[in-house]
């Protein structure tokens, strides 16, 4: 355990630690931040490195098991409405635990924490269930995606301005720390049952259907839910006089975020004590780990938003306020590709993502070009939030041609790689994107001289993009594969062919010819 833990917290500093640097640095030579804010950003780093590591070895040992059992059991029993009712249970209760949601709720004055909560939650449930029998009946993921999609497209044409943002926004914190990994284990349990040809890339996808369940349920609340107050709330951020008041600040907030957290996971517990005492009736060793891996989520994910919410969210806020505020404004540029490249390491699910991408395809798809590729796709999605809040360009130009040739892209690319795209897209927009992305493109606006900025509709969308650009980025990069393998099987049949004397090989072009 203390060799795993280890092994575990090296990977959250080599994660936590590139863009704690480059903040650094933006603050020393770039725009200045007070000392008692940094002091809190650099408190909230090591708190960050803590969080990370202990949560994924807890999830490791919690809710991935917990998933491939439950996922497993239910494809077994072959009762359509068992699988159907206990994935939308299990996916509406995870929901309302995670902490990326709340996150995000906590910044909408408009409508009240347990409307979101709820909304948010019954569409991933409905869509869990949805993922479930699309593996039993083998429904493949991209015609699914097409048309689901293109409800969503139409919807969009008659919800509010100020809903479209929130909406897609809401389809990309859902699928976070807490739930990625129970998801994701939950496919790989359901798909290993089958044993089939398909049932490898399969077990990919449901992160991406519960993805798109709260865009329609929130749209759908937009169009009946009557919203008094659009005014975003400005971040208040603390003056601290001393090294004592720092300190304070974090542990103050401790038994906040510890009740928080306890609620969420506790629906969870309850659920999954209940399920394994009428069905899955696992062994006193195996429940000891899921035991501890229980206590190791809890103390991670207390640890991590602690870090996150005192510590990475005033930053963000003011570091989006300075850079705005700069004389040279192309100086913003590189700045935020910088931050965009390296940050998406620091989020807990994509970690887990990675990992469970190239266990599944025997390294077909390896850890750093998946990593690599979601820090592209990262750094696109912040170039591009950041030109449509200072030039006001309307989110739907952007998001409907970017949709568009996401799913334009499934139809040529291999079904494993549609399915790690659209889960992909879900774990890059985690706690780091809610709690300190945003607030930096809320502080952009903020301090933006452009006329008639509105930070619900420009500053809010910037989950979604952060969502969206791993869909086509690597979708390209299996198209890519897809090629490199067609070509490398047509030279090894030339070659084994040319090896016999008495085959007669006739030159390509008189082949084709």
């Amino acid at each position: 355990m203390n060799v795993k833990l280890m092994e575990k917290l090296k990977e959250a500093l080599a994660s936590v630690l590139p863009i704690t640097v480059i903040v650094a640095l933006i603050s020393l030579f770039i725009t200045p931040i007070s000392t008692s804010v940094m002091m809190m950003f650099l408190l909230g780093a090591v708190l960050l490195i803590f969080g990370i590591g202990l949560f994924s070895l807890g999830a490791e040992k919690s809710m991935g098991l917990i998933g491939e059992r439950i996922g497993a059991g239910l494809t077994k029993s072959k009762k359509i409405w068992i699988i159907a009712f206990i994935s939308f249970v299990v996916g509406t209760i995870i929901t309302v635990a995670e902490p990326d949601l709340q996150v995000l709720a906590n910044q909408i004055p408009s409508i009240p924490n347990i409307v979101l909560l709820t909304t948010v939650g019954v569409g991933v449930g409905l869509f869990l269930a949805l993922a479930m029998l699309r593996i039993v009946f083998k429904v493949r993921l991209s015609r699914l995606l097409v048309v689901l999609y293109f409800m969503v497209f139409i919807l969009s044409f008659f919800v509010p301005s100020s809903f479209l943002p929130l909406s897609f926004d809401a389809g990309g914190v859902t699928t976070g720390p807490l739930t990625v990994p129970f998801i994701i284990a939950l496919g790989i349990g359901a798909a290993s049952v089958r044993g089939d040809k398909n049932s490898e890339s399969d077990s990919f996808g449901l992160v991406a259907l519960c993805s798109v369940g709260p865009i329609l349920a929130v749209m759908i609340l937009g169009l009946v839910y009557k919203v008094t107050n659009t005014n975003y709330i400005p971040i208040q951020i603390s003056n601290l006089a001393n090294t004592k008041d720092v300190g304070q600040a974090f542990i103050s907030q401790i038994p906040y975020y510890a009740k928080d957290v306890l609620k969420s996971l506790l629906p969870l517990i309850v659920f999954f004590v209940l399920y394994n005492v009428i069905s899955l009736r696992l062994q006193k060793q195996e429940l000891k780990k899921i035991f501890f891996g229980f206590v190791f989520t809890f103390i991670g994910l207390v640890v991590f938003l602690t870090g996150v919410n005192v510590g990475f969210l005033p930053v963000g806020n003011i570091l989006g306020v300075s850079l705005a505020e700069l004389p040279n404004r192309i100086i913003v540029l590189p700045i935020i590709m910088a931050i965009g490249f390296f940050i998406v390491k620091a989020e807990p699910a994509v970690q887990i993502l990675v990992k469970k991408v190239n266990e599944i395809t025997d390294g077909m798809v390896s850890e750093n070009v998946l990593q690599g590729t979601l820090s592209v796709g990262m750094m696109l999605a912040l170039i591009i939030s950041l030109l449509r809040a200072l030039y006001g360009i309307p989110f739907f130009y952007i998001i409907l041609p970017g949709y568009a040739l996401a799913l334009i892209l499934t139809f040529f690319t291999p079904d494993i790689f549609v399915g790690v795209a659209f889960d992909s897209g879900g774990v890059t927009s985690g706690p780091m994107t809610a709690s300190f992305l945003l607030p930096l493109m809320i502080g952009i606006c903020e301090a933006s001289s452009r006329a008639n900025i509105n930070v619900m509709e420009d500053a809010f969308g910037l989950v979604s993009m952060v969502a969206l650009m791993p869909l086509i980025t690597i979708q390209i990069v299996g198209i890519m594969y897809k090629y490199r393998k067609d070509r490398f099987f047509e030279e090894q049949v030339v070659t084994k062919v040319e090896e016999h004397d008495d085959i007669v090989v006739f030159p390509r072009k008189q082949q084709n010819a």
